[in-house]
């Protein structure tokens, strides 16, 4: 501060000498000389003296505010490093950028390890593909998602993800934070027995519960036709069960009937749709249902990739690029874990419609189990 003060003085000097030339401009034609030696003498003290002094002064600014940018971005880093919930920073492609101390705990993964491979990877194999899509949606800004994972070291101990979308100075692009936190822990804060004390005055989520009350009538409706189908004819199930699930939940629903040879029961698409030649295709054919046979595990897809998944028509074009689908679902009908399927329900999102989250994956997958125990009652 007391070079600033000096530098002031010594500029404040320099502008009064100047006012003072200027008001000499009257003299005598014999004393411009002496006044001629007088400005240039000002002019050598501004080159030598004062420029020198504003240089110095803004590099030892310019020090000061890279120190204190310094200072914050350790204190940001110590912060990140001990938050008390695991916390890890990755990319669109979920690359791991970096991953606090609590994160390697929950994870068993170091973290100079994890820099640089993708946080998916180490996930079980049908969430690590959820995990993708849903971080690859909070990066190009569609808003902050939710959803379940599980680890493959620990595949018994499901993990909730949370992902938002920040985007750092120091970053090119946007990057997306992860909060992981063991299931059920969101249960225990707000019942108040959480390591942040009770929460008091929460608003609910309007948005979240108008969808929770859409997929409870959903599931009862379904529970209505399974009851009332005729028993001892799985075809006459399937076929209800896609009715019910076929246009206020999707815009196409596909079943296949059978296990290890499933046969197409039902094809329901919007007007116009390419309903025939769905329905002409061999499932043996489609890569997604037979993948659903084999492993048993829903597929969930939003931007479906490859766009061969769901097999081609006669002439060769993709069937999910007919379609136009955005998302998918593709859900094995199993009575238990592991157990043969009685078939296999693929529902398909178009256009601008909203793609399917976790819940109504879940949703969709407990419906199932239903349907085969249904189709399963003898006559």
């Amino acid at each position: 501060m007391g070079q600033t003060d000096e530098f002031g003085e010594e500029l404040a000097d320099f502008v009064r000498r100047v006012a003072e030339l200027k008001a000499s401009r009257a003299v005598p034609a014999g004393d411009l000389g002496t006044m001629l030696d007088a400005a240039l003498f000002e002019l050598d003290h501004a080159a030598a003296r004062l420029w020198p002094g504003f240089e110095r002064l803004a590099v030892d600014g310019g020090a000061a505010a890279a120190s204190s940018d310094r200072d914050e971005q350790r204190l940001l880093r110590a912060v990140f490093q001990r938050f008390p919930l695991p916390v890890v920073l990755v990319d669109g492609e979920t690359v791991v950028r970096r991953m606090n101390v609590a994160a390697t705990g929950l994870t068993g993964v170091r973290g100079g390890y994890a820099t640089g491979r993708p946080l998916s990877g180490f996930l079980t194999p049908s969430d690590g593909i959820a995990f993708r899509s849903q971080a690859a949606a909070v990066a190009r800004g569609e808003g902050d998602r939710s959803l379940t994972v599980r680890l493959q070291p620990r595949p018994e101990q499901p993990l909730r993800a949370t992902l938002t979308a920040l985007r750092p100075g120091t970053e090119p692009r946007t990057v997306v934070l992860a909060v992981l936190q063991p299931a059920g822990a969101g249960e225990l804060r707000a019942a108040g027995h959480g390591s942040f004390g009770p929460l008091r005055g929460q608003v609910p989520d309007l948005t979240e519960a108008t969808r929770h009350a859409e997929l409870l009538e959903l599931s009862d409706t379904m529970t209505a036709a399974l009851l009332t189908a005729p028993p001892g004819d799985p075809a006459g199930v399937l076929r209800r069960a896609a009715e019910v699930l076929h246009g206020t939940f999707a815009d196409w629903v596909i079943a296949d009937e059978g296990g290890a040879r499933p046969r197409r029961t039902a094809v329901l698409g919007p007007p116009g749709g390419p309903v025939a030649d769905v329905r002409a295709l061999d499932p043996t054919d489609c890569p997604l249902v037979m993948e659903a046979v084999r492993c048993g595990a829903p597929a969930l897809q939003v931007r479906p990739h490859p766009e061969d998944g769901f097999g081609r028509d006669a002439s060769g074009a993709p069937v999910l690029v007919r379609a136009q689908v955005t998302s998918l679902l593709c859900v094995a009908l199993t009575t238990e874990a592991g157990g043969p399927p009685e078939g296999v329900l693929s529902l398909f999102r178009t256009g601008a419609r909203l793609a399917f989250s976790m819940a109504e994956a879940r949703a969709v997958d407990v419906m199932s189990r239903h349907i085969a125990l249904a189709m399963r009652r003898p006559g």
